[in-house]
């Protein structure tokens, strides 16, 4: 029996159930951005559910389940994004400008990157794989769970999930 490389590295290298883009078409036009959830594996929790807004995160039927998205519902708020304990949840708005994308990004780290600071954006292995610029940094939930907005070429989109102050 052959086992996921997720299981065998701790990084998603392959389509899974739970691991939710938003469509295409909808995508590219949907101004605040749409989340994208990165939780493949069946766990107790449901905080990126319990904590949105508008119910785009649909309820779960068992404590255990892989979020599903209505994105027809979400907003962009990027509150999943600061509750979720995995740093599962991100936010991208395709729509940000010419050739630009905005990522929400969950920080945890120290020191705290400053609007306007370019920083290292990073690929889920810590790898490098573009700069971008930090456009604001928000603790929307007041806890001391920051998430980064940080601007970057659209085509990285589907790469970048951390940033590395420097």
């Amino acid at each position: 029996m052959k086992v996921s490389a997720i299981f065998e590295s701790g990084v998603l290298t392959e389509e899974r159930p739970g691991a939710v883009s938003p469509p295409e078409a909808l995508w590219k036009s949907h101004k605040g951005g749409l989340v994208i959830v990165e939780c493949p594996q069946r766990i107790p929790c449901n905080p990126c559910n319990t904590s949105c807004p508008t119910g785009a995160i649909t309820e779960f039927a068992d404590i255990n389940d892989v979020p599903a998205i209505n994105y027809d519902k979400c907003t962009g708020c990027a509150l999943c994004v600061a509750r979720c304990p995995g740093l599962a949840c991100f936010v991208a708005d395709l729509t940000f400008g010419e050739g630009m994308a905005l990522m929400k990004l969950p920080y945890e780290m120290l020191p705290l990157p400053t609007k306007g600071k370019t920083v290292k954006c990073l690929g889920r292995t810590g790898e490098v794989v573009c700069e971008g610029k930090v456009e604001n940094v928000a603790e929307p939930l007041r806890d001391r769970t920051r998430v980064v907005h940080v601007s970057v070429p659209i085509d990285k989109v589907s790469d970048v999930r951390a940033i590395k102050v420097v």
